[in-house]
């Protein structure tokens, strides 16, 4: 949560805001003032970046069941195919219809700044979710902390692995997701772990590119101990393909074996740390994304705004950089030890 610069009372700012918190019918913090509003009516627009991934195919299924318990008249989902371009005209085309809110997954954090400032022009409310937008205005971003994400994996890699290199599979660096997480694994290594070497391939959630850019990583890089999937949606299989193709897939435990911790949580990660393929996976909340987009939009286009603060669902409203609020929701490391835990999404998933 960002630091006001002001001193006073610090702790009767957070008491405050646990009585604002109590008192709302909201499940976060959240003014009751009124804006221009649909009353909390009318059609949602629901635009997906990319349904190549188990991810954001969970996700998708997710949509219509969360949307009827949140009361939302959701129309149905529209992949943009991993096309900032597509992706504009699809908010575009979902404007057109006369929607009343949009809930969208920004596939460029830059890019999506226009469809923005048009659904604001035409008084339509957005929630984001996964991406924060680097500008332009929406009435929250529904994600977890992809800092975190980065440090998690970095921490569990230099337990494993105490010297030696260390890849990680990014994401697309255009995406403030792609960005943070792998600043934050390079930063928590160079700080904690002086004996790793980070090597790195820029994916740009490509499951081609990363199969061909590990192969030739590996050719070069026998000796490679440690691997962070930035999006085990994506990344999980081709580097399991490959890792066996080469002869280093080898079980948690053996001699030789890569560790490998991942970032999705979705069902097949599950499966490959029970198996002993893979270490850890850092689980995305496929189904609380769902969730909580669609209470956010439900309440902005009934008026409501929000405030910083500790939320009821295990999470925390921050203040961004730019001035948007981020509900940043929370997502466990799994690992062999808590796998069975019947909370996690991918537990509940075929």
């Amino acid at each position: 949560m960002a630091r006001r610069t002001l001193r006073i009372t610090s702790r009767t700012v957070r008491t405050a805001a646990g009585v604002t918190c109590a008192a709302l019918a909201l499940s976060a913090c959240g003014s009751t003032k009124d804006t221009a509003s649909s009353g909390g009516e009318g059609k949602v627009g629901v635009v997906l970046p990319l349904l190549t991934s188990p991810f954001w195919q969970s996700y998708n299924d997710y949509i219509p069941k969360m949307a009827k318990s949140e009361g939302v008249e959701a129309m149905k989902t529209v992949n943009s195919n991993s096309d900032p371009t597509q992706q504009i005209t699809d908010i575009n085309n979902q404007l057109n219809q006369d929607v009343k809110g949009l809930v969208v997954a920004p596939l460029d954090s830059a890019a999506i700044s226009a469809s923005l400032d048009q659904a604001e022009r035409k008084g339509v409310p957005v929630v984001a979710v996964d991406v924060a937008p680097e500008k332009g205005k929406v009435a929250m971003v529904v994600r977890a902390s992809n800092v975190a994400y980065g440090e998690k994996a970095c921490d569990y890699l230099g337990g494993q692995v105490w010297h030696g290199k260390v890849v990680q599979i990014m994401g697309d660096l255009a995406s403030v997701n792609g960005r943070e997480r792998s600043e934050a694994f390079r930063a928590c290594i160079k700080k904690k772990y002086t004996d790793l070497k980070v090597l790195e391939i820029p994916a740009k959630w490509e499951s081609d590119a990363a199969a061909s850019k590990l192969d030739t990583l590996l050719n070069a890089n026998p000796d490679i101990k440690g691997i962070y999937l930035q999006a085990g949606g994506v990344y999980l299989a081709p580097t399991l393909q490959i890792l066996k193709a080469k002869g280093m897939l080898k079980k948690v435990g053996e001699k030789g074996h890569i560790a490998v911790v991942s970032n999705d949580g979705i069902p097949e990660e599950l499966a490959a740390i029970r198996k002993g393929q893979i270490d850890a996976t850092v689980s995305q909340p496929a189904d609380a994304y769902a969730k909580y987009a669609m209470h956010y939009i439900k309440a902005a286009m009934a008026g409501k705004t929000f405030e910083p603060g500790p939320t009821d669902h295990n999470s925390t409203i921050v203040t961004l950089p730019n001035g948007a609020l981020e509900d940043q929701l929370y997502a466990p490391l799994v690992t062999k030890e808590n796998i069975d835990d019947p909370g996690l999404w991918g537990n509940t998933v075929k």
